[in-house]
């Protein structure tokens, strides 16, 4: 099952602990992987802990280097799957937080995924097949004091899902969102054990994720057995948001 032979995929901040562990187990199931990070350097590196086949570098707060990993992306490809993954977060309450902050996180968090979107797209839609898959988070369902321009990003993300995959289900395409809570990656490491307590309250399952299991959900939305899922948001989150 989730046999990925003879496809290759695109994923976005593959440098850090989530989207290492996707592009880990799509190369595991056989994909090729191209992964990019926000310099060369990090990217190779990822690359070589992960054994991905490309690696590839872009600021994707600059629309420039974003058209420039396109054109390489589709030079290494063509891509089958595309995960966009990478994330910045400009945390702050509203009040306080600058312009500058709001518009760096929405153009990374969504504006670079639809950038990207849009343009692997076609060949996509000439092969008739492919899959998109966009990481956002439990707080684009929730909201989060201190993150009103992360929450609207990811948010937004589950948005632009369901509107394209709308669009080009009949083509063979599929769409989806796989939504972490709190995952244990180097961003909660720094959690004091008070912080920690107040978390594992709110979450059911009584712990942490790991990024294995949210890199299994996009393993599974990549695959052929789940041509016949799309537009969804998969929360991985240990029962945070049931009913959601």
């Amino acid at each position: 099952m989730f046999d990925l032979s003879g496809k290759t995929a695109l994923v976005t901040g593959a440098t850090g602990g989530i989207g290492g562990a996707i592009a880990a187990a799509l190369k595991a199931q056989g994909a090729k992987v191209i992964v990019t990070g926000s310099t060369l350097e990090r990217a190779e590196a990822a690359k070589e802990r992960i054994g991905a086949d490309v690696a590839l570098s872009a600021n994707l707060g600059d629309r420039a280097a974003v058209d420039a990993l396109i054109s390489a992306a589709d030079a290494a490809g063509p891509v089958d799957i595309l995960v966009n993954c990478a994330g910045v977060t400009r945390d702050g309450l509203v009040m306080r937080m600058k312009d500058a902050d709001f518009d760096e996180v929405i153009e990374v968090n969504l504006t670079a995924a639809f950038r990207l979107s849009r343009a692997l797209l076609r060949g996509m839609i000439k092969r008739r097949g492919g899959r998109i898959i966009n990481v956002g988070s439990v707080v684009g369902a929730t909201g989060n004091a201190g993150q009103v321009n992360y929450a609207a990003a990811k948010a937004g993300l589950v948005g632009m899902t369901k509107s394209l995959a709308r669009e080009v289900a009949a083509r063979g395409i599929t769409v989806n969102t796989v939504a972490p809570g709190f995952i244990a990656t180097a961003m909660t490491d720094v959690l004091k054990d008070e912080q920690r307590e107040a978390i594992l309250k709110d979450i059911p399952a009584g712990d942490l994720g790991s990024p294995d299991d949210v890199a299994s959900a996009v393993v599974y939305l990549a695959s052929t057995e789940a041509h016949y899922v799309t537009g969804q948001t998969i929360h991985v989150n240990g029962g945070m948001t049931m009913g959601f």
